[in-house]
C-alpha cells in the first residue's frame, strides 16, 4: 500500500469526553447513508511519528491490543503492515462494515495526528458547556471536583486550537451540544449537508433502539441546577479564556484561588477518584491495578486490567 490515505468518504467527530458525542453517534448511525461505529481513539493513541519506521509512523501494537475499545471492534491487525499501512487497513475494515455509507468516526484526542495523516478530512467539532462536561466527569468517576473535572475539556480544546492552522474553513463544522438539543432537526440537517447526504427524519428515532432518551432541551445547562455556584466559579477561573473563546458566558468574575483552597481541591479530587474506583471495582482489585502498574509487573497488570475492562463493559449505558 502507499501512504496517501483516502479520506473523501470519511468524517471525524472531534470533541471532549462527555460532550454528547455518544448520543450524536446514535443519531448519525440511524441515518441509512451514515455509519458511525463509535469512539476510535485507539486509531491515533498508539500511532506516533517515528523516523526510523517505514513511512515515518509506528503503532505500539502491544498497547493497542490492550485497548478495550479496540478489542470490542473486532478489527484485525496485519502482522506485515507498518504504521500508516496498518491504519489504512483498519479504515478499510471499517469501510467494509459500513457497506458504502459515509463513515463517521468519533475522536477525543490527537486531532493533530489525524490531520498529519489525513490532511483534507472533514471534521465536526463538537462542543458542550464545560461546566456540564465537568459535572458529568465527576459522575463517571474521572474527577472528584468540578475544578479538576474540566481539565480534559481544556486539553481537548487547546489541542483543537493548536490544530487550527492545518484546517480550512470548509473542512470543519462546529456543533454545540446545546444547539443540538435546542433545535435538533435544524442542526442535523446542517450536519447531513456537511457530510454530503440528504437529511433523514429517522435520525430522530435513535431513542427507540437505545437506552438514551429523546431530545430534551432540559438536558442542557444542568450545571445551573445541580452545581454549587462557588464550585462553578472555581472552574470558570481555570477555563475562562477558552470558555469565552467558545462563546460561553461566565457566571462570575474570575478570581485567583488561594493556595490552601487549591490544596483542598486536590485532596478532594483524589478522594473522589479513589472512592469511585473502590466502589466500582472493589478495594482489592483497585489497589492491585495500581500496585502492578507502579512496580512494572506487566503480565499481572494486564490480567487485572482485562478483568477491570469487563466490569466497565457491564456498567456501560
Amino acid at each position: 500500500m502507499g501512504h496517501m490515505l483516502k479520506s473523501d468518504d470519511l468524517v471525524f467527530v472531534f470533541g471532549a469526553l462527555r460532550s454528547g458525542t455518544t448520543v450524536f453517534r446514535l443519531m448519525l448511525d440511524n441515518h441509512p447513508k451514515l455509519a458511525n461505529p463509535g469512539e476510535m481513539d485507539f486509531l491515533f493513541d498508539y500511532l506516533a511519528p517515528d523516523n526510523a519506521a517505514p513511512g515515518g509512523w509506528r503503532y505500539d501494537l502491544e498497547k493497542l491490543q490492550m485497548s478495550r475499545i479496540f478489542r470490542a471492534t473486532g478489527l484485525t491487525i496485519d502482522p506485515t503492515a507498518e504504521g500508516l499501512d496498518q491504519l489504512e487497513g483498519f479504515l478499510d475494515q471499517l469501510r467494509a462494515k459500513a457497506q458504502g455509507q459515509v463513515l463517521m468516526i468519533n475522536l477525543h484526542r490527537h486531532v493533530d495526528r489525524l490531520l498529519q495523516v489525513l490532511p483534507g478530512v472533514k471534521i465536526i467539532h463538537m462542543l458542550r458547556d464545560p461546566r456540564d462536561v465537568a459535572r458529568s466527569s465527576i459522575a463517571m468517576g474521572w474527577a472528584g471536583t468540578l475544578y479538576h473535572g474540566v481539565d480534559h475539556w481544556i486539553g481537548t480544546e487547546q489541542d483543537w486550537d493548536m490544530a487550527a492552522p492545518m484546517l480550512t474553513d470548509d473542512q470543519t463544522y462546529t456543533l454545540t451540544y446545546e444547539g443540538l438539543f435546542e433545535d435538533t432537526e435544524g442542526r442535523l440537517k446542517e450536519v447531513c449537508a456537511f457530510a454530503g447526504v440528504p437529511y433523514d427524519p429517522e435520525m430522530l428515532s435513535y431513542h427507540e433502539t437505545s437506552t438514551y432518551a429523546p431530545p430534551d432541551k432540559s438536558l442542557t445547562e444542568q450545571w445551573r441546577r445541580k452545581c454549587e455556584p462557588a464550585h462553578v466559579a472555581e472552574l470558570e477561573t481555570k477555563a475562562a479564556a477558552l470558555m469565552l473563546a467558545r462563546g460561553y458566558t461566565l457566571s462570575a468574575d474570575p478570581s485567583p484561588i488561594p493556595a490552601p483552597r487549591a490544596a483542598l481541591l486536590w485532596a478532594q479530587n483524589k478522594l473522589g477518584q479513589w472512592s469511585f474506583g473502590i466502589r466500582r471495582f472493589g478495594l482489592g482489585i483497585y489497589l492491585a491495578e495500581k500496585l502492578t502498574r507502579w512496580t512494572g509487573l506487566k503480565s499481572s497488570h494486564r490480567r487485572i486490567k482485562l478483568h477491570m475492562d469487563n466490569i466497565v463493559i457491564q456498567n456501560l449505558k
